[in-house]
């Protein structure tokens, strides 16, 4: 078996394991307090709720400037390991004069974004999470949440706003 599949089936199973304790939990508090994981995001300007939050687990095997295609970006350094997929793919539907992806995680965290206009990378927007920000075009967007570690997983929430 090999490394990727392992660890793309540990993956898999902390999914599992987390929507069972969800699942688990009594309606009032799943169904509105418990962002979705790994979700695919579709927005236009001015959407509700704001902050939009999802769940993940970062890291992977993939160094992370080889998905990003370069070392660094104007926006930062393109650092750690992710997977060969992206964590999660946002569409946005209409410009935004501003928007920010950041990330909140217990470790030290990256991202990647390659979408409309280019490439993204940053690995401490505030502190030890990353997060990205600024004038976004319409498009299709693809986000990679990594671990410094290859091979280490780490929950994290991933958070959209419109709000400076």
């Amino acid at each position: 078996m090999s490394k990727t599949t392992l660890f793309q089936g540990t993956r898999l199973s902390l999914m599992i394991v987390t929507l069972g304790v969800i699942s688990a939990l009594p309606a009032a508090s799943t169904a509105q307090d418990a962002p979705p994981i790994f979700g695919d995001i579709t927005i236009s300007h001015k959407f509700s709720p704001d902050p939009l939050t999802v769940r993940g687990m970062s890291g992977g095997s993939v160094a992370g400037h080889k998905i990003a295609g370069r070392i660094d970006t104007s926006t930062g350094p393109c650092n750690g390991f992710v997977d060969e997929t992206p964590d999660h793919t946002i569409k946005l539907t209409s410009k935004f004069n501003y928007l920010k992806l950041q990330i909140d995680s217990p470790q030290d965290t990256t991202i990647i974004v390659k979408g409309t206009g280019g490439t993204w990378c940053n690995d401490d927007l505030d502190g030890k999470n990353p997060g990205i920000v600024g004038e976004w075009l319409p498009g299709d967007y693809q986000v990679w949440i990594g671990s410094y570690d290859e091979g280490k997983y780490f929950p994290y929430t991933l958070k959209i706003t419109e709000v400076k």
